[in-house]
C-alpha cells in the first residue's frame, strides 16, 4: 500500500509522508502516516502499531522529517503517547475513527518547518 499512498499523502490532509533513517542500513525510507497539526508540532497515529520500523528508526535518530501538502518540517523530540495521551491530541472528528480503527499508540514530535523545501 505505501507506494500507491506516497504520491497521496504527501498533499491530502491527514495524510503525510514521513522521511526517515534506517537506524541499522542507514538508507533513506518514506513511510505514508496520518498526521495532525498540534501546538508544539504534529501528533502521528501509529495504526501499523508502536514497533514498526520507520517508528523505532524516528525514535533512535531523535526525528526526521515530514512531508505535507508541499512543505517539509523537520521533526525533533519524538515521544511515543499511548491511549487518552495521543487521542486527546487530535481533531474532535478523528478521535472516534482512531478510536474505531483501535489505533492506541502515537508519536508527538517537535516541528518546523524546513528552510528552503
Amino acid at each position: 500500500m505505501n507506494p500507491v499512498m506516497r504520491p497521496v499523502a504527501r498533499r491530502l490532509p491527514p495524510f503525510a509522508v514521513v522521511e526517515h533513517t534506517g537506524r541499522r542500513s542507514g538508507k533513506a525510507y518514506r513511510n505514508p502516516v496520518q498526521a495532525y497539526r498540534t501546538d508544539r508540532g504534529w501528533v502521528i497515529a501509529l495504526v501499523y502499531g508502536k514497533d514498526a520500523d520507520w517508528v523505532r528508526n524516528v525514535l533512535a535518530a531523535g526525528g526526521g522529517q515530514l512531508i505535507r501538502r508541499g512543505r517539509h518540517h523537520r521533526l525533533t523530540e519524538p515521544r511515543r503517547l499511548h491511549g487518552s495521551a495521543g487521542r486527546r491530541l487530535l481533531p474532535r472528528w478523528s478521535r472516534a475513527a482512531m478510536g474505531l480503527a483501535r489505533v492506541q499508540d502515537y508519536i508527538e514530535v517537535t516541528s518546523v518547518e524546513a528552510p528552503g523545501e
